[in-house]
């Protein structure tokens, strides 16, 4: 799918924020963020966050503070050990190889957490076991084990499928977010955090060279926290169809057709996600909207026009429920910011 129109709510990263807030000065923080064109002062129950963001605030935070998992885990993760982990797994000679050197090498650094690799009837299933009462750092599980999959699927060159997700914590009013970084239901309130391959889809590793592996560093985390693959939830599948088909003349029919399936069979697997096809389109338009204001090249009226809006005011409206600003606070708002960080 599309990943430059990909956006999760701003809760999602509210964990990440504050394991990395101690580990700087409020100065160094604010800066952290502008920098990454986020809005310091939001509301933390609104707003959406784009992949450029994650990515920008990834890149600096991890250099910045000097913990490449930037405060998410007890013991900090000093700089290059993403390199020697990279390193380490391309030796492997086979996926499930690569997914056991993944689980040594984190078992080396992690303090409060161990992983363990098991295989359960046709699956092997890597799992973080809590090593004491550290309380669950939602961000950081998704993120380890998002690293886990993207690595997989590095080294076979596509995108490895996954068959389930589960995390050790109560669902979040965010739930709906994991299903844009993870192509598998995800579950939650697990005994513990979980990701589960099918023993048949961890075949050979492709080979390397170190220049990819380099790129992949200098890319991180934009080459693996953000899915692409097809194989998805059918609401994805439904998203990344509406991207390229032209979402606004697209009918339910259409998408059906081109699933090779009925719209009402689509419109109950739709539901098994917990979505719409209208709520599909309105993510969708919403995330058009905010990529066109951060790129800042239309006026916000022909934005209105573009995602479909019969006028400004409604427009805004609309804006302002979905990030908690109106479209020109938002603009302004990023625009000051990335003038801030040049």
């Amino acid at each position: 799918m599309p990943t430059h129109y990909s956006t999760v709510s701003r809760p999602f990263i509210a964990d990440w924020l504050d394991a990395l807030r101690p580990l700087c000065t409020e100065a160094e923080y604010q800066s952290l963020l502008e920098r990454s064109n986020l809005i310091v002062n939001q509301n933390p129950s609104q707003g959406r966050v784009t992949l450029d963001q994650i990515v920008g605030l990834y890149q600096r935070a991890a250099v910045e503070t000097g913990d490449e998992m930037m405060g998410l885990w007890s013991r900090p993760i000093r700089p290059r050990a993403l390199q020697h982990l990279l390193t380490s797994v391309r030796e492997a000679t086979s996926l499930s190889s690569a997914l056991y050197r993944f689980s040594t090498f984190w078992n080396l650094l992690l303090d409060d957490y161990q992983f363990t690799l098991t295989q359960i009837d046709a699956e092997w299933v890597l799992s973080l076991r809590p090593m004491g009462q550290r309380p669950v750092q939602r961000f950081g599980h998704m993120l380890i084990l998002k690293l886990a999959h993207g690595l997989l699927s590095w080294l076979a060159r596509r995108e490895v499928p996954v068959r389930r997700v589960g995390f050790a914590f109560e669902s979040p009013s965010f739930a709906q977010d994991y299903a844009v970084i993870f192509p598998a239901t995800v579950a939650f309130d697990t005994p513990q955090t979980f990701i589960a391959f099918d023993l048949q889809g961890l075949g050979s590793v492709q080979m390397r060279s170190t220049a990819e592996l380099d790129l992949f560093l200098e890319n991180a985390p934009r080459d693996w926290i953000f899915t692409r693959s097809s194989e998805h939830t059918q609401a994805l599948r439904v998203r990344s169809y509406l991207s390229t088909a032209g979402w606004d003349k697209t009918t339910l029919n259409d998408a059906a057709r081109y699933m090779h399936t009925t719209p009402r069979t689509l419109m109950r697997k739709l539901q098994t996600d917990g979505v719409s096809f209208q709520s599909i389109k309105d993510d969708l338009r919403r995330d058009i909207a905010i990529r066109h204001l951060l790129v800042g090249e239309k006026s916000v009226e022909a934005i209105a026009h573009e995602v479909g809006f019969s006028s400004a005011a409604n427009f805004h409206r609309a804006f302002h429920r979905w990030t908690g600003n109106t479209p020109r606070a938002y603009r302004r708002q990023t625009k000051d910011i990335v003038t801030f960080g040049q």
